[in-house]
């Protein structure tokens, strides 16, 4: 047995160029805790969540974080907080795939 939540959910996925696939890590009632997967040239669109803070985990690659407008390239492992209201997403400009996890709290 493991504690490790992440490994199981990300074992199997392996996105073509341009897609995402996703996997719920976490879900209680009060975090959701979300693994993106980014094949090359793949996007996570810009959207928000009005009620909820959400934060990313860069775990592998180099995604390019979108904030409120502003985009930064960051290496795995990276932290950014998306307060509330605050849109957000990434894409994967390079040719090898990123892991993010987008952890959502709280959840109603």
């Amino acid at each position: 047995m493991t504690l490790d939540s992440y490994a199981a959910a990300v074992a199997d996925l392996d996105p073509a160029p341009g897609e995402v696939e996703t996997a719920e890590v976490v879900v209680t009632d009060d975090a959701l805790v979300k693994a993106f997967v980014l094949g090359p040239d793949a996007t996570v669109d810009p959207h928000e969540h009005a009620d909820a803070t959400n934060v990313f985990h860069v775990l592998e690659g180099e995604p390019t974080v979108i904030r409120d407008g502003e985009e930064e390239a960051l290496a795995a492992p990276a932290v950014v907080e998306n307060t509330r209201g605050a849109v957000h997403g990434a894409r994967n400009d390079t040719d090898d795939r990123a892991v993010l996890t987008a952890t959502l709290a709280p959840l109603h």
